[in-house]
């Protein structure tokens, strides 16, 4: 094997040796020392004697248990948060848990389970959460009652549940989240409800059962927080069914493969009869959509029409006037002036994404829009050579935009003048075009947040950021420097109240040391997946506990003098470098083991010279780079012929001087 020349002066000299430390026989991965195992897919049949006793959080799913009982887990009596997710369980024992007083959590997703005793979740004093989807329970009754009183969250999907009766003395009055989805539930009558009347703000999951029927009345006790109907093919059963009910959110989205009923006008007038804040009927047709369709929406705040085939809103809609939030997303809109923002005076929200026609934005389409807060025109195809002021027109309380994912956009001076109080825009993945020498954003002051990735910017002009004095979040990946170099003098001196920075993917070859003076608040950087060497850290030598992401570059070896820059850092990470493991970055290799715990990526962190070490994670090289009695046999007779040369050298040149006396 052929060694590198430096290398093979240390090898003779000083007989260094590369060598792998591998861990001990540490089958789980730890997470969190002496707190947090994942111990997932090892094909375990029991728990290893490697967990410490402390063990809180353990992940030991896809292994096989096929029967647990009171000694399975007693030696781990600290347990918050146990996952047995597929791990073949028919039968749990009496008294399993017994002396697990902390168990918050138990995931027992996935296991064919034909036994549960009465008491086997006796033990734990906070049970809040249980999940026994897909565990083939056909009947409530197979759940035992017993030391649930603190149960907050109930999963069953995916089971062979017909009825949601539960046993009479289930305690449901801690409960907040129960899941039925995907069962075999098609009616629900007042008296499979009365179990349940204890429980407040309850949110109830029945998507993917088809209900075919509600008693009158059996959903009028209970206050919800939310009630997901999904996939259920006539929805008149429900809003005949819920009639004097009160929920914050009602789910009656459907499915691309269901063959569910169009919605009516009519239909929808069973909303007149509940308490509803929150609607989405996404993925729905509407059979006769006007101006009257929504007269009885007069307590709807959220509306969400996702992918309903809509290409147009009529105006004089009645009964949104209350409407804070509105999704139209995956429609067929041509211009943004198509969804009639004048029905709905006082929305704070608009979501208008990923249009399946490309989107015209029009001008003043939303100026009836005063009061909006959040716009999401992202993944629409726009394209404006001269946007935004005529097309935000009176958006004056804009505070997130976001144009992300489009195609051109030409920006002027000032171009978002009519939105001066933004906090965040997003620009991310659409081609930019500055037509003018300042900053299109100059004008907003209050803007925190600022995504230009792959927006193709010149990043030359000096001026691109200026204006923005509280800018704190700046994100330009993808966007190339010249000559891959940011020099002292940068676009980035202009924007000193930044404390994240992104500059991954940049085609970065150096940065210059001064690059960065001028942000004092920085405590992220990353500088990711460019072709930066060693000679770049300088380049953050006054930041201080900060989170630098080095990795992906080209860095080999890092020289002593940087490490100190290096220690004074919160967190870095080194991943996907070719790093140099030899003798030469000893001082590194040191410094890297004596700092793991700043140190993230450390499972991507390897070698990448010597090749023997190649892929090898940092943390398990061992190297001896003293000098050995080998090395100091070589040194003593090189000194020894040394020694003898100088002799006979200076021996001649006497003999020479004397004769030529």
């Amino acid at each position: 094997m052929a060694f590198d020349v430096s290398c093979f002066f240390w090898v003779v000299l000083f007989s260094a040796g590369c060598k792998v430390i591998t861990s001990l026989d540490q089958m789980c991965i730890e997470k969190e020392a002496n707190k947090t195992y994942n111990c997932e897919n090892l094909g375990l049949s029991e728990i290893p004697d490697t967990l410490p006793n402390t063990t809180e959080f353990l992940e030991f799913s896809f292994n096989f248990l096929p029967t647990i009982h009171n000694g399975t887990f007693s030696r781990l009596m600290n347990l918050t948060f146990l996952d047995l997710t597929r791990c073949q369980i028919n039968w749990i024992h009496e008294d399993t848990f017994q002396s697990h007083h902390q168990l918050n959590t138990l995931v027992l997703t996935g296991n064919p389970l034909i036994f549960m005793a009465e008491t086997s979740l006796n033990g734990p004093k906070s049970l809040k959460h249980l999940f026994l989807i897909q565990t083939g329970i056909s009947s409530l009754e197979f759940i035992p009652v017993h030391n649930l009183e603190n149960l907050e969250s109930l999963y069953l999907g995916s089971n062979h549940i017909s009825s949601i009766k539960f046993p009479k003395d289930f305690p449901a009055r801690n409960l907040k989240v129960l899941d039925f989805q995907n069962n075999a539930i098609h009616y629900l009558s007042r008296e499979d409800m009365r179990s349940l009347e204890q429980a407040t703000n309850l949110s109830l999951n029945f998507n993917g059962n088809d209900v075919k029927g509600i008693e009158l009345g059996a959903f009028g006790s209970i206050v919800f927080q939310s009630l997901n109907f999904g996939g259920t093919l006539n929805l008149s059963v429900i809003f005949n069914g819920l009639q004097n009910s009160t929920t914050q959110s009602l789910w009656l989205g459907t499915f691309e493969d269901t063959d569910d009923e169009d919605i009516s006008s009519a239909m929808l007038k069973g909303l007149c009869e509940m308490s509803v804040e929150s609607l989405n009927l996404q993925k729905h047709h509407f059979s006769d959509f006007s101006s009257t369709t929504f007269q009885c929406f007069t307590q709807i705040q959220e509306l969400d029409l996702t992918a309903t085939h809509l290409a147009g809103l009529p105006s004089g809609i009645k009964g949104l006037n209350l409407l804070k939030k509105l999704v139209l997303s995956v429609n067929h809109f041509d211009q943004l002036c198509q969804i009639s923002a004048a029905n709905f005076p006082s929305l704070t929200h608009l979501y208008v994404r990923g249009n399946v026609k490309k989107l015209h934005l029009g001008v003043g389409c939303l100026e009836k829009l005063g009061n909006l807060q959040t716009l999401d025109l992202s993944h629409n195809d726009i394209e404006a050579s001269d946007c935004c002021n005529l097309q935000l027109r009176n958006l004056s309380h804009l505070q997130t935009l976001n144009l992300s994912h489009n195609e051109l956009l030409g920006l002027q001076s000032q171009a978002f003048k009519e939105c001066p109080r933004l906090e965040l825009l997003d620009l991310a993945f659409t081609r930019l075009h500055i037509n003018a020498p300042q900053s299109p954003f100059q004008n907003l002051h209050f803007l925190q947040v600022l995504n230009l990735t792959y927006c193709f910017l010149d990043t030359s002009n000096q001026h691109l950021l200026a204006g923005l004095p509280d800018l704190r979040h700046l994100n330009l990946k993808g966007n190339h420097f010249q000559d891959g170099t940011i020099m002292k003098t940068n676009l980035l001196q202009t924007v000193g109240s930044l404390e994240i920075l992104i500059l991954s993917s940049c085609g970065l070859l150096s940065i210059d040391q001064q690059a960065f003076h001028g942000l004092g608040k920085m405590s992220h950087v990353d500088l990711s997946h460019n072709s930066l060497t060693c000679d770049s850290i300088a380049s953050v030598s006054h930041f201080k506990g900060i989170y630098l992401n080095l990795a992906a570059n080209s860095i080999n070896i890092i020289p002593p003098h940087l490490l100190p820059i290096l220690s004074q850092q919160s967190t870095i990470n080194f991943s996907h470098n070719p790093l140099d493991c030899t003798c030469s970055n000893i001082h590194f290799l040191t410094w890297y083991k004596e700092n793991l715990h700043k140190l993230e990526g450390s499972e991507e962190t390897t070698c990448g010279n010597p090749s023997s070490l190649r892929g090898v994670k940092l943390s398990d090289v061992k190297l001896s780079c003293g000098i050995t009695a080998i090395g100091i046999f070589f040194l003593t007779v090189f000194l020894l012929l040394f020694t003898i040369l100088l002799f006979f050298a200076v021996k001649n040149l006497l003999r020479w001087k004397y004769r030529h006396i």
